[in-house]
């Protein structure tokens, strides 16, 4: 076999997933040389807590807005903003590694506003569950995790209606999250854990349960499952 001296050297990834990407990236190369003292002179080193003053989900704010009906209504952009935002590079190196990497195998078959859908959706609920779910939590959320783990869940459906469609045995489809989450447990044993897995693991269900209907014939599927119903 003679090999495609016309291929490119990295597997093309949808554009959808550098839209979501690329403000992460540019996010953290902006703090990462504000800290290093390249930009923004001595007051550059306090830019990550001023973004995540600017962009984190705080609890307490969230708690007060539902007690408000939902005032001041622009900070709920919070709830889809926090992503933008990592405690480090490391935090922020891993979120874009993995976005990218689902990103592809998620978006290669959902159409790109289901791929929106995932992300945006299980930010949004991993954010509403972080916030009002877990009492006495000041912490902010930050980070993209939450919506990574929502592609997590689509890539899980995906696996599963497969395995379902061969006759293989469908609940292999879990095996990923089920690592995912024995590996937060064990860092969060030896290191210390704080409650960010909250929305983590909510992303994840709401990414899987919207793939049910924005996945390709998604909505005909839940259709049909109603009806037999």
């Amino acid at each position: 076999m003679q090999p495609d001296h016309n291929a490119t050297p990295i597997n093309p990834l949808p554009v959808i997933v550098w839209v979501l990407a690329l403000p992460l990236i540019a996010m953290e190369v902006v703090l990462g040389l504000a800290q290093a003292g390249l930009v923004g002179g001595a007051g550059g080193i306090s830019w990550r807590l001023q973004a995540v003053e600017r962009f984190g989900m705080f609890p307490e704010l969230l708690r007060y807005q539902v007690e408000t009906g939902g005032q001041p209504y622009a900070e709920l952009l919070r709830l889809v903003s926090y992503p933008l935002i990592h405690a480090n590079f490391t935090h922020g190196l891993f979120a874009v590694v993995l976005l990218l990497a689902l990103g592809k195998m998620v978006g290669e078959i959902f159409r790109w506003w289901g791929v929106l859908v995932v992300f945006f959706g299980a930010a949004l609920a991993g954010g509403l569950a972080y916030g009002l779910l877990i009492p006495g939590v000041r912490a902010p959320l930050i980070g993209a995790y939450p919506a990574v783990y929502g592609l997590i869940g689509a890539f899980t459906f995906l696996l599963w209606t497969n395995l379902a469609r061969s006759g293989a045995n469908k609940y292999r489809a879990f095996s990923l999250i089920g690592a995912l989450l024995f590996f937060q447990l064990v860092f969060g044993v030896l290191f210390g854990g704080t409650w960010d897995w909250v929305a983590d693991v909510t992303g994840f269900v709401t990414g899987f349960l919207l793939s049910f209907v924005v996945s390709p014939g998604g909505w005909a599927r839940v259709m049909q499952m109603v009806r037999q119903r």
